[in-house]
């Protein structure tokens, strides 16, 4: 599926988007929390809710993310079945969907197109809102079309809640009212707001060690409750890798067990991050150093900056066109109201991480800007109509 967002659409447009029938259930899923007052909380369900969590939260980490999303490593046809299946018993829709949706994150990070940014449509969409809009419900079978051609998964994608109803039921015979509501609606919910966290939160609260093009950060807490996914820039920074706590004090549990499996067989070809990545010398591919030069580019006002330079050629006797050549070749001195290439390299060094693509991060940046400016003073109206912003450079 390809998501085009319009910066510019309707909030009606936006209100007649969202599917409220898929939106009862999640509700009644959070109220039927609250049941617990009548079924009771027995020590029995307290022990299904914990062990739930655990299980399930590995599945979303082990299963949804890193093998379906990013097949950070190999595993049997019969362990990938019992993986989407725990997976979808969190009733976080089939691991086709969820991988396809995270796929698609990875390839528009933080960007207009991510579909679920805290940068461009605010924290609680991204935590949790994004999954009801109608122009996210559909799976891309194109971005998936390595597990598509497995006719188990394709079943369990067109019966995506069965797994959740069955272990419901479970539930249910093991310890009653209690086990259903405690047990599993209490679990469920924990998982869910775990698990969306790192859509939110990771991409708002935390430290980021490399340089990614996107928002994502390091968080200890998130990484402790979602089993190492919480190390979430290191995962941006090598997204195949089967252990995204890269160091030993950062705990991954998901690697822990991933590990423990390997041993027995169960699962193989753990996928590692270079050591190029771990000493953070690799050189950024050019999407990232893209995305990183439109940021470093947005932290200056192309338009003040046009304005400023156009002010002063009354003053002086530069013409509009000399401008232009002058931004074209880079030539900073004649252009006091232009940032020089100086300026938004000590800029550059206080918003990234260490890189050694930070000379080309900063070489785009100032591409960028003059192309933008140089276009702003070659187009009257839009120099006419432009007006200050708060950083001129």
């Amino acid at each position: 599926m390809s998501v085009n967002i319009d910066s510019g659409q309707s909030h009606d447009d936006e209100h007649d988007d969202v599917m409220y029938p898929q939106v009862l259930p999640f509700i009644l899923v959070h109220a039927g929390c609250v049941a617990a007052i009548w079924s009771g909380i027995s020590w029995q369900a307290v022990t299904i809710c914990a062990v739930l969590y655990w299980l399930r939260m590995f599945a979303v980490t082990a299963g949804y993310h890193r093998y379906f999303s990013h097949r950070a490593y190999a595993t049997s046809r019969v362990f990938q079945f019992i993986l989407a299946f725990l997976a979808q018993s969190s009733a976080q829709k089939s691991v086709l969907w969820w991988a396809a949706k995270h796929r698609h994150h990875h390839l528009h990070s933080d960007t207009a197109h991510d579909v679920h940014s805290p940068r461009h449509k605010g924290f609680v969409y991204s935590h949790l809102g994004w999954i009801f809009y109608r122009q996210h419900d559909a799976t891309d079978l194109v971005k998936v079309s390595d597990l598509a051609a497995y006719p188990e998964l394709m079943w369990l994608h067109r019966l995506e809640l069965l797994p959740a109803f069955v272990l419901a039921g479970l539930c249910f015979l093991i310890a009653g009212w209690s086990g259903l509501v405690v047990g599993f609606l209490w679990s469920t919910v924990l998982v869910y707001h775990a698990t969306f966290c790192i859509n939110s939160l990771a991409h708002v609260h935390g430290r980021r060690r490399y340089v990614t093009g996107d928002d994502s950060r390091n968080n200890w807490l998130l990484a402790f409750f979602t089993m190492g996914e919480g190390w979430h820039n290191n995962h941006h920074a090598y997204q195949a890798s089967a252990r995204q706590g890269f160091y030993w004090y950062e705990i991954d549990f998901t690697y822990y067990i991933l590990v423990a499996l390997s041993w027995l067989g169960i699962v193989r070809d753990l996928k590692m991050p270079p050591s190029q990545v771990l000493r953070n010398e690799h050189r950024l591919g050019s999407r990232v150093v893209k995305q990183a030069a439109e940021q470093l580019a947005a932290r200056f006002n192309p338009e003040h900056i046009a304005l400023a330079i156009r002010t002063s050629i009354h003053e002086t006797e530069l013409s509009v066109r000399d401008a232009i050549a002058l931004l074209q070749q880079r030539a900073d001195l004649r252009l006091s109201s232009m940032p020089t290439r100086d300026q938004l390299l000590a800029e550059a060094q206080r918003m990234f991480a260490k890189t050694i693509s930070l000379d080309d991060i900063v070489d785009r940046a100032y591409e960028r800007l003059s192309e933008t400016v140089g276009f702003l003073l070659a187009t009257p109206a839009l120099a006419t109509n432009a007006r200050p912003g708060t950083n001129g450079g």
